[in-house]
């Protein structure tokens, strides 16, 4: 494990409608306390650097997560890392962040999270008002308004803690304008996220009609023709960097696309190990493994079937992706999106289609940069 996403509150202020965590089938979030307890707090600290020490880790990430973590207080966590710094082996190095709806964010808790060292990460569905209707308060409330002035505070307040903005791609909107508003927001790096659907619940617009086949991939491309030509000095789009990566045989570590294998988990707010939040989206206790800090290591986390399915690679396909020509790249997609009442996770993307339709177009635009004569260069920026 080289991810460990902690739940520092296990509720938000928003109700989006289309939240796979407290809209969708999985509700074991009621049952767990709003926040940690000291001895959850500590012992998952211990945790963190007892797996680090084992495993000689010079590097690890610790996301805290939510619900909305800010719910927590900048101070506590500023407190959190804190202790997992001081805890982990000399020589391993701790990069932290916070994932954020924006609408907490305020000069004082960005000036307090950029001291303790912890980048910041918002999560939006665009850069204008007409983006984000389904981000609302539990009283129906826009939380465009709050989001936005948080994001203009971050930008102006502490622009070297702004991690970036993480988009989740809805197909209803046009992807040029969702594109160049949320480069408006100034965003070292952009995410764009397929919505978190199956083939027993699909996400909107799949399956997809006869004459349209990848409207999710169509999207994609559009938003990929604008960066590739004319932004990726300005602004990284992770998504489009692995694709680029991975079909230049370049490892990528990645949940959405390759072979590599998966390396996060989760702790809970009672102290539950679980697997990536986006399993919930399938079945009530998908992500589940039946092990917590007190009882148990992140090493026996990795043997649970689950994980051990994400770690395996090739293996852990259907028959149809591994006889695929775009598998070392497209990896057959996000894990979650595989599942299929009642057999299960091997089956290939929900967004098969959507998913080549992206590696393709990738794969033309650097045959096209290699033709040119520009291609060292060209690749040189995009995996820089």
């Amino acid at each position: 494990m080289r991810q460990f996403i902690v739940k520092t509150h296990s509720r938000c202020n928003l109700a989006c409608d289309y939240c796979y965590l407290y809209a969708g089938p999985d509700h074991g979030w009621r049952g767990r306390p709003r926040t940690p307890g000291p001895a959850v707090t500590r012992r998952t600290a211990e945790r963190i650097a007892e797996h680090a020490a084992a495993h000689g880790l010079s590097d690890i990430a610790v996301v805290l997560h939510g619900g909305e973590p800010l719910l927590a207080g900048a101070d506590r966590l500023a407190a959190d890392i804190d202790l997992i710094r001081a805890l982990v082996p000399n020589g391993c190095r701790v990069h932290a962040s916070v994932q954020t709806n924006g609408t907490l964010l305020t000069r004082d808790r960005i000036r307090r999270l950029h001291a303790a060292g912890i980048r910041i990460g918002v999560s939006l569905d665009g850069g204008l008002p007409a983006h984000n209707t389904a981000r609302v308060d539990h009283a129906g409330r826009p939380a465009w308004p709050a989001a936005a002035a948080g994001l203009r505070l971050l930008a102006d307040t502490a622009p070297e803690a702004y991690a970036g903005v993480l988009c989740v791609v809805d197909v209803r909107q046009d992807p040029a304008a969702v594109y160049g508003s949320l480069l408006d927001l100034r965003p070292p790096a952009i995410d764009l996220l397929l919505p978190h659907g199956n083939w027993t619940a699909p996400p909107p617009g799949l399956p997809a009609p006869a004459d349209d086949p990848a409207p999710y991939g169509r999207w994609l491309t559009t938003v990929f023709d604008l960066w590739w030509h004319a932004d990726r000095r300005r602004t990284r789009i992770r998504l489009f960097e692995e694709c680029v990566a991975l079909l230049l045989g370049v490892p990528a570590a990645t949940e959405r696309l390759g072979l590599q294998p998966f390396t996060a988990v989760v702790v809970e707010t009672d102290g539950t190990i679980e697997q990536v939040d986006s399993l919930k989206s399938a079945y009530e206790g998908a992500a589940a493994t039946g092990m917590d800090v007190f009882r148990n290591s992140f090493d026996d986390a990795l043997a649970h079937p689950g994980v051990a399915a994400r770690q395996s690679g090739l293996a852990a396909l259907s028959a149809t992706c591994r006889a695929c020509e775009l598998v070392t790249v497209c990896g057959g997609g996000h894990y979650a999106h595989r599942y299929r009442a009642p057999t299960g996770f091997g089956h290939p993307s929900v967004y098969c289609a959507d998913l080549a339709h992206l590696v393709r177009h990738t794969a033309a635009r650097l045959t096209e940069a290699a033709a040119s004569g520009h291609a060292r260069t060209t690749f040189r920026e995009t995996l820089r």
